[in-house]
């Protein structure tokens, strides 16, 4: 029987060759691209599917996103939007491969490189933009607001996507500044659906404006509004950055010529955003302690200390607006206890003073710290100039420092009568009024000491009483009289007409009521302006001794008018003061309801 031919020896390596290449041959074909499992992506940032050998076949991509498909072996593809998006592979009509992804917003913090020294941000443009923006329209007046807001970096974007246009402008996404140590300016960010549509409508706007752009080849571009260096646009990321330089202010004498390329520490920021990778300054550790101390806001403010070596490594702060109404909520983060863990003195001025001031502003810390804020810490450098400095005029600024006791405590008021007299003989509206002025002291003759020896050799002409236990210095200063007196515990001024006929009231704890509890008392840097109390005051009185009446009714409607065409503020109120891990930051401005 003769033998197969399959089963020669001499055929056999040759038939296993040829079945081997046929069968890699078919399994090469039949893999099929890589895509991945499903997951979760971020809107802008490129998605790479395919296989990375060189030898992989080209296959249709179809994205799910409505863009074009796109024919190839490998491709990196960014979903401009939120959403859940069916990725395929084809081959002809017929389907190789599928993942399903679900894409997120990109947070701004994520796209802020996390060396960003300052950032101020808007974390999602839907809802926040138009009551921000509306709030300072109300504040400051919609003419000036135009005229203020006219060169901000993305306005027109901003007001498309306050109006719901989402068609450039992501509004999932936000918008932000931030500066950094390497860039001499601020940097501009704000997320984008359409990148190159959301460049040209930017560019558009600056060649309304007059400006000089130029558009590169690599999708960047650079602006050029008067002299000095341009301004220049990038996309990265489902970002769009607008750098701003920083202004050089010429020397007097010197020529600024107009720079018509980007300077060197503009293409080192691009290349900077450009490579960094991950949470950028979103997940920045001190942030990231920051972020359960503060309410939430609207927008936030960061700053981040820890490049100075400084013993507080952040700020943290949120700003949230309603309706006539902005609240702010921050905290300074600190290595060791504020103030030593020591609080302060109790003010005493507030405790028994005249109703109804139009601003009060105390501090209350350890005598040693406001020597600090003041003449520099013990030993330090500042500290030895100031003595030095102090020792050549003849005062001894060291005594100075231990006879602070901690507290200061201001409050003004507003004079109607005098204000209206001088309205009706001057035909000019000038401010009338009293200040108070009270430091605590823990000794009076250093004090004595340097204010006798500043009087005599200045310019003053001061009349000054000595009584048991108190120095007084009695002078004038823009045509008001000025009382400066030195007891044995307290410093204190009266500058403006005596205010005998006001009640006196604890105005401290009707503050601390009014706007925080504590607020106003020892431990705390707290400060009210209160334009109410003003408007009050310009319509209390109801006759005015050398005033007719139908002139004060007169000066009364006019002088009414006047403040609220000039501003429709009511009253702020700010309070900084210690708390466990740092300090606590609040601050609140109220709009008059109309």
């Amino acid at each position: 029987m003769r033998s197969s031919p399959l089963a020669s020896p001499s055929l056999l390596p040759l038939w296993c060759a040829a079945t081997l290449g046929l069968l890699a041959s078919g399994c090469h074909r039949a893999v099929k691209p890589e895509l991945g499992v499903d997951r979760t992506v971020e809107a802008g940032v490129p998605v790479d599917f395919g296989s990375p050998r060189e030898d992989a076949t080209p296959v249709t991509w179809d994205f799910g996103d409505q863009r074009p498909q796109v024919k190839q072996a490998r491709i990196s593809h960014a979903f401009a939007s939120a959403g859940t998006y069916t990725v395929r592979a084809l081959e002809g009509s017929r389907e190789v491969g599928r993942v399903q992804l679900t894409v997120v917003p990109r947070p701004v913090l994520r796209a802020v490189p996390a060396e960003a020294r300052v950032a101020l941000w808007v974390p999602q443009l839907r809802g926040t933009v138009e009551p921000l923006l509306t709030f300072y329209e109300q504040l400051v007046g919609p003419s000036l607001a135009r005229n203020q807001l006219g060169d901000a970096p993305f306005l027109p974007l901003l007001l498309r996507s306050a109006r719901g246009d989402a068609r450039l402008v992501d509004p999932e996404e936000g918008f932000g500044l931030f500066r950094l140590s390497s860039f001499e300016g601020t940097v501009a960010l704000l997320g984008v659906t359409d990148g190159p549509a959301a460049m040209d409508a930017v560019l558009q706007e600056f060649e309304a404006g007059g400006a000089q752009v130029r558009r590169q080849e690599d999708g960047s571009a650079s602006v050029q509004r008067g002299l000095g260096t341009p301004i220049s646009l990038f996309l990265d990321r489902g970002y769009l950055y607008l750098a701003l330089p920083q202004a050089e202010t010429p020397e007097e004498g010197q020529t600024v010529r107009a720079q018509a390329s980007l300077g060197p520490d503009a293409g080192a920021l691009r290349g900077l955003i450009a490579g960094f990778a991950g949470a950028g300054l979103s997940e920045l550790p001190v942030l990231e302690q920051l972020r359960g101390k503060v309410a939430e806001g609207q927008a936030y403010l960061f700053t981040s200390l820890v490049e100075q070596g400084s013993a507080f490594p952040g700020m943290l702060a949120s700003i949230r607006v309603g309706e006539g109404l902005a609240e702010l909520d921050g905290f300074l983060a600190a290595d060791k206890p504020l103030m030593e863990g020591k609080q302060g003195p109790v003010p005493a001025l507030l405790a028994q003073a005249p109703a109804g001031p139009v601003a009060a502003a105390t501090l209350s810390v350890p005598p040693e710290q406001l020597a600090s804020w003041i003449f520099g810490a013990p030993g330090s450098p500042r500290r030895q100039e100031v003595t030095e400095a102090w020792k050549q005029e003849g005062i001894d600024a060291e005594a100075l420092t231990q006879a602070m006791r901690g507290d200061v405590s201001l409050l003004a008021y507003f004079d109607a009568p005098a204000f209206y007299r001088n309205l009706v003989a001057n035909r000019q509206p000038e401010p009338r009024g009293t200040i108070l002025l009270e430091a605590g002291l823990t000794r009076p003759e250093p004090v004595v000491a340097m204010l006798t020896r500043m009087f005599a050799e200045g310019t003053w002409n001061v009349e000054t009483v000595k009584e048991p236990g108190i120095t007084r210095f009695r002078m004038r200063v823009l045509e008001q009289p000025l009382l400066l007196s030195v007891g044995a515990d307290r410093l204190w001024l009266e500058a403006g007409e005596p205010l005998a006929a006001r009640p006196k009231k604890n105005v401290a704890a009707a503050l601390s009521e009014r706007f925080a509890p504590s607020a106003f008392g020892p431990g705390h840097l707290s400060l009210m302006v209160d334009l109410g109390q003003l408007r009050a005051d310009l319509q209390a009185p109801r006759e005015v001794p050398g005033v007719p009446q139908v002139q004060l009714g007169a000066a009364k409607a006019l002088g009414g008018a006047f403040l609220d065409q000039l501003t429709p503020f009511d009253h702020a109120f700010m309070d900084f003061t210690p708390e466990a891990g740092g300090a606590r930051l609040r601050g609140r401005v109220v709009l008059r309801k109309r």
